[in-house]
Parts: C-alpha cells; sequence; structure tokens
C-alpha cells in the first residue's frame, strides 16, 4: 500500500458524521424599505445609489459624476442614457475595452441586504465590460430591489449555460497590512441608477 492510500484510508476511517441541511423555509428578512436599505449598504460598500424618476433623469446625475465627466472612453447599453464613444456591440475582441473609462449598463435586480446587482450576458455583447471599465454604472428599475437573497435565487433562472453574478459595490481587496485597494482587479467606482 502506497503512503497516499494509507493517508486517503485514514481519512476515510475518520470522517465526520453527516448532518442534515437546514430548514430553508425562512422566515427571512424584509425591510420597510428596500430601496433605501439596498442604497445604505451600497454607500457602506463604497458604491453610490442615486433615485431617479425615470432613465432620461439619469443623463442630468451624469453630469455630477466626475468619473463621467473627465471620461474619455464611455460605454453604454442603455438607449439614450450618456454619450457613448464606444459601441460595445461593434466590438469583436474584447481586448479593445481594457482603455473604457465609465461603462453604463443594465443589472437585472437589486438585493436590499447586500447591496448586490445580479448581471448576466444576455444583453451584454462582451461579460468583461462589468470588471474591466475604470468605473461601473448599473442601472436597474426601483421595483426591482429585492429584501434578501432568498428572494433573489428564486428569482434566477438558467435555460443553459450562461454567465451571470452579483456584483456589490467597486472593487477592493486589502493585504496583510490592511490596506485597503479600491479598483485592484476590477472598476475603481460603482453607481447605480435605481428608476422609478
Amino acid at each position: 500500500m502506497t503512503s497516499r492510500d494509507e493517508i486517503l484510508s485514514a481519512i476515510r476511517k475518520h470522517l465526520p458524521e453527516s448532518t442534515p441541511l437546514p430548514d430553508l423555509a425562512g422566515p427571512w428578512i424584509e425591510y420597510p424599505d428596500p430601496i433605501a436599505q439596498f442604497a445604505s449598504v451600497l454607500e457602506m460598500i463604497g458604491g453610490r445609489c442615486i433615485r431617479v424618476s425615470n432613465r432620461a433623469a439619469i443623463n442630468a446625475e451624469l453630469k455630477n459624476l466626475p468619473a463621467y465627466v473627465t471620461a474619455r472612453q464611455i460605454l453604454s447599453t442603455i438607449p439614450d442614457v450618456g454619450v457613448p464613444t464606444v459601441d460595445l456591440n461593434a466590438v469583436d475582441d474584447p481586448h479593445v475595452l481594457e482603455d473604457i473609462d465609465f461603462a453604463i449598463l443594465p443589472g437585472q435586480f437589486g438585493v436590499a441586504e447586500n447591496a448586490a446587482v445580479w448581471v448576466n450576458d444576455e444583453v451584454v455583447k462582451h461579460r468583461v465590460i462589468y470588471f474591466l471599465c475604470q468605473h461601473l454604472s448599473l442601472v436597474i428599475r426601483a421595483g426591482d430591489v429585492l429584501n434578501n437573497m432568498h428572494e433573489a435565487y428564486q428569482r434566477l433562472t438558467f435555460d443553459g449555460p450562461r454567465f451571470g453574478g452579483f456584483i456589490a459595490g467597486p472593487s477592493k481587496t486589502a493585504d496583510i497590512e490592511q490596506s485597503l485597494v479600491i479598483g485592484a482587479h476590477g472598476p475603481r467606482s460603482m453607481t447605480i441608477f435605481v428608476v422609478d
């Protein structure tokens, strides 16, 4: 018997007893104002939430964002929002997107308890844009802000292999010296527009 077999045999003899999975019937946390909770958590994790009455109002708010005003390469897949200088659908090589300063993209829904927004590749040709741009702005409807992740998972549907993920706040990391770095491996800022 090899040492590998001996080790695996010893592990098999000392496996912990299995325990039943927890009951997922709830009750789950609900908020009196899910949008206010979403905005509060997003601000706490370094993002910004701006509530607007309609998509046209986003343009007025963009003029107040320094990251947008100073951006040279702007991408927007939201009709009539922003002044895009790059057409995502005309880009064949996703490496071309490495210089995008500001991206305005759709989010499917938000989650109040952790300020996460579900994104997927249904309406975005190159999913890498969520992570390559310097500054990310997502647009979601006010009616699509859910209370908790339990509600969020019930909303997910997969008709086949796809890309999808939750994004919460700008990219950040901290090393062993506890130095927080924003934008280490993704967007340096995140602004969520919640449209009534």
